[in-house]
């Protein structure tokens, strides 16, 4: 079986000044900041909220993560579980509709540094889109990965994808779309 390796994504990850700005958890405190879209929250609902990923493998890269603090999937309450998953199921509806994807990567990164996460204090689950041809020959050969699109432009396609959803309304582009699954 071959390897590619990914030796640059080294640097972000065990870079030292992580979030200078976070006092305690980045998952907690940056949906309770005033600008979301700042802040790259691009959707909430009662129990979880919608993070774009500020490192993306690709565009779209996002986060589904539940309010509740705390690591441990299995100890998150049956609210927080349907919610989430509920949650997963709009973000993939909204990048379907926002940057149309040829499939998805989803995952929860939970134990700690060997799953492959910079914080596994706080579940969350990644999303990330995939493209046809999206491994090519730029990491392979040149150590580049090539994202084709800015977090901006990402953020208003999936803003708007998520305020049409019949369960949302759009409270305006600086504010993360809410989402009423009741």
């Amino acid at each position: 079986m071959d390897q590619v390796f990914a030796p640059w994504r080294i640097e972000w990850v065990k870079r030292e000044d992580k979030n200078p700005d976070v006092k305690e958890c980045v998952f907690c405190e940056l949906p309770e900041r005033d600008d979301a879209r700042e802040n790259l929250v691009v959707a909430a609902s009662e129990h979880a909220y919608v993070l774009l990923n500020n490192a993306p493998y690709n565009p779209g890269h996002l986060m589904v993560i539940p309010h509740a603090h705390g690591g441990d999937y299995t100890a998150l309450d049956d609210a927080a579980l349907l919610d989430h998953a509920r949650l997963k199921q709009r973000a993939l509806d909204a990048l379907d509709a926002a940057v149309g994807p040829d499939a998805y990567n989803a995952g929860l990164n939970l134990g700690g540094g060997p799953a492959g996460g910079s914080v596994d204090d706080h579940v969350h689950t990644h999303v990330v889109p995939r493209y046809d041809g999206d491994t090519n020959f730029m990491p392979v050969v040149s150590d580049t990965k090539v994202v084709v699109q800015g977090l901006a432009e990402t953020y208003d396609a999936l803003h708007e994808a998520f305020a049409a959803q019949p369960d949302a309304s759009d409270p305006g582009e600086d504010t993360a779309v809410p989402l009423d699954f009741d």
